[in-house]
């Protein structure tokens, strides 16, 4: 189920994520979704969705980093 906004992502995300970082995993998901379709592209027994979900979360950590004050900062 790809996300069509940044609206449409799950509350956790929502919550935490700044609005660019937003982007970055909407992006991500909706990519890894298509790309990840069949099970045998995925490893071990995950879900299409919870593939795309690690994907995504993967995309965020590369740019992103989660600070001492529990908030998600930019990478210098």
């Amino acid at each position: 189920m790809p996300y069509n906004s940044r609206s449409d992502l799950p509350e956790n995300v929502q919550n935490v994520l700044p609005a660019h970082a937003q982007d970055i995993y909407k992006e991500a998901f909706n990519s890894a979704w298509d790309e990840y379709k069949d099970k045998d592209d995925r490893r071990d027994d995950a879900s299409r969705e919870e593939t795309a979900h690690k994907v995504a979360w993967a995309a965020v950590k590369h740019g992103y980093q989660k600070g001492d004050d529990d908030k998600w900062h930019k990478k210098k």
